[in-house]
């Protein structure tokens, strides 16, 4: 079991993104204590953010941990400038990730498996104003690490996953990157039928996959549709009729959010819109988190997709 969670603001300005994607999900703990991951989108930028996981949150520690990952450290920056690109700054939020701003004007996918060649090190999001974090533990754990009550934004995802498949790791977990394309992120409950076609079809079409995780398929799926001219709502559309399974996500873009449903429906989902705000969750009490107003909620149809764009 696990849950899933998004926001968009419909009013201009920066918004308090972080508390809010925390206390819906917070709420929802029952549905998944192993691990949380947010999707967050900030304000505009031509520059890049990039966020690198370079060891597991449950890797053992031993003696020479923390210079090993130094060396990590150095050697993605070093990869990243032998690229092209130019590093304005680099954040360390805990002793196993960092978040590297840089400027680049070239290909997507090689600078992204330039890092990834770095030992264990793999991206977990590349955007203009995209940011992935996902770690171990409840959305007020993670928040708490990663200081996302300080992140301000205009619309984001986020999951809590109870692990029934795979392992309790930061690989396991949601939001999953569109890798290699920028500002393209998904959760997902559900499960797909055939995640191992498609799996192998974008893999012949050179994607990479750090997951066995069928959320990750259909993030790629989206993206490639979008980048072979549909529209957010367009590409969704069309993953109702390839996609098979019994599924909802929400798919999140620089300016849009929306969300998908299959046709049998069985997965729970709930959203409100209101004049200023729309939010979605499994749980209505997620909503209601950040709702302090009486409001009305209503469940998409089955086969139904919905997108808001900013």
């Amino acid at each position: 079991m696990c849950g899933i969670a998004g926001i968009i603001y419909r009013e201009a300005g920066d918004h308090p993104l972080g508390s809010d994607m925390t206390r819906m999900l917070q709420s929802m703990k029952h549905r998944g204590p192993d691990s949380t991951g947010y999707a967050l989108y900030g304000p505009p930028r031509t520059d890049f953010t990039m966020r690198v996981k370079l060891a597991d949150a449950n890797t053992p520690r031993d003696f020479d941990f923390g210079d090993r990952l130094a060396r990590r450290r150095a050697e993605v920056e070093g990869r990243l400038r032998h690229a092209g690109a130019t590093v304005t700054a680099v954040a360390e939020p805990n002793e196993y990730t960092m978040s590297v701003t840089l400027d680049y004007a070239g290909d997507l996918k090689p600078l992204t498996d330039r890092v990834e060649a770095v030992k264990d090190a793999e991206v977990l999001s590349l955007g203009h104003t995209l940011e992935i974090v996902k770690d171990l533990g409840d959305a007020e754990t993670v928040a708490g690490q990663y200081r996302l009550d300080r992140f301000v934004g205009t619309h984001g995802i986020g999951h809590v996953r109870m692990a029934t498949e795979s392992d309790v790791d930061i690989a396991g977990a949601h939001p999953y990157w569109a890798y290699p394309f920028a500002d393209v992120a998904v959760v997902h409950n559900g499960q797909l039928t055939n995640y191992h076609q498609w799996r192998r079809r974008l893999e012949r079409s050179g994607h990479r996959f750090q997951s066995e995780c069928d959320s990750e398929i259909i993030a790629v799926y989206i993206a490639e549709k979008m980048a072979e001219g549909l529209d957010l709502e367009a590409a969704m559309r069309q993953s109702l009729l390839d996609l098979d399974g019994v599924f909802t996500y929400i798919c999140v873009t620089e300016d849009g959010l929306g969300v998908a449903k299959d046709e049998l429906a069985a997965k729970p989902l709930v959203l409100y819109e209101g004049d200023d705000v729309v939010a979605l969750a499994s749980e209505e009490i997620a909503i209601r988190a950040v709702l302090d107003r009486e409001i009305d909620t209503y469940d998409p149809f089955e086969g139904e997709v919905l997108v808001w764009k900013r």
